[in-house]
């Protein structure tokens, strides 16, 4: 994975997934329920965000620091920050495949009350 473009293509490649915003910022997200499952998470220029459970977060964290990693603001979350470039793309390629399954299994996004 060596930029945004690459990353969309290889989620929006994934069954039931679409183009969308989180938090204002690009997104791919679960069609069936609204969650986003990757983002840019303002790394844009430099990585992704992907979101996954705090298990798989810690894991990835604690074996390749190099690639997957948090700022203090995502700490405590199920989000991963992950740098291009990796090593492994391979290994990035299955976590979006996780992402896209931990989207899938989560409740349906609510709505928000406009005020």
């Amino acid at each position: 994975m060596t930029d945004w473009n690459e990353v969309v293509a290889v989620a929006l490649a994934l069954e039931g997934t679409e183009l969308g915003t989180s938090y204002g910022q690009p997104a791919i997200k679960c069609a069936s329920n609204g969650r986003a499952l990757l983002s840019t998470g303002g790394q844009e220029a430099t990585g992704l965000c992907l979101h996954l459970d705090l298990d798989t977060v810690e894991m990835l964290i604690e074996t390749d620091p190099d690639t997957y990693f948090q700022t203090p603001h995502y700490v405590g979350w199920p989000t991963v920050l992950v740098r291009y470039g990796s090593g492994d793309p391979e290994r990035v390629k299955a976590m979006i495949g996780q992402a896209d399954a931990f989207a899938i299994v989560r409740p349906k996004v609510k709505a928000r009350n406009a005020r």
